[in-house]
């Protein structure tokens, strides 16, 4: 039995069928010493073979460091949200519970190419001219 439950699956599929892009999700793990790294791939790669547009990569975070470093991970499990650009999306840890919301909201929205903000808002976010480094924390508690 798989991560995401049958029912779910019928679910995902129906959510993901309209997706219009590709989306690349690109994967951060290691054999040893990392308790989530498992279960965070396996369910990538549910996620991934429920599209045709989804495409997964999984690199080892050692093995692998320089690429890790080029995408600014220092820790694992990490997860990479690609469309025809880096959009900056990384999630780490096991993207369940919310998360898995989040996870999936991600994909569509890349996979549309529109990130959904007015034009406003983009004409404001037009107007930084430094990099900027959010970082936002999810709790269930």
């Amino acid at each position: 039995m798989g991560i995401i439950s049958e029912k779910d699956r019928e679910q995902l599929i129906k959510i993901l069928k309209p997706l219009s892009n590709n989306v690349r999700i690109i994967t951060f793990t290691q054999e040893f010493e990392c308790e989530h790294c498992n279960i965070t791939r396996n369910m990538l790669e549910e996620i991934s073979e429920l599209s045709d547009q989804i495409s997964l990569e999984v690199h080892d975070f050692v093995k692998d460091e320089d690429l890790a470093k080029g995408y600014g991970l220092d820790k694992i499990p990490a997860t990479i949200l690609l469309g025809d650009r880096d959009y900056g999306i990384r999630l780490f840890g096991v993207p369940a519970g919310y998360e898995f919301n989040t996870l999936i909201e991600d994909i569509i929205l890349i996979s549309r190419r529109d990130s959904g903000l007015s034009k406003e808002v983009l004409s404001e976010l037009s107007k930084i001219d430094q990099p900027v480094h959010i970082q936002v924390m999810i709790s269930p508690t």
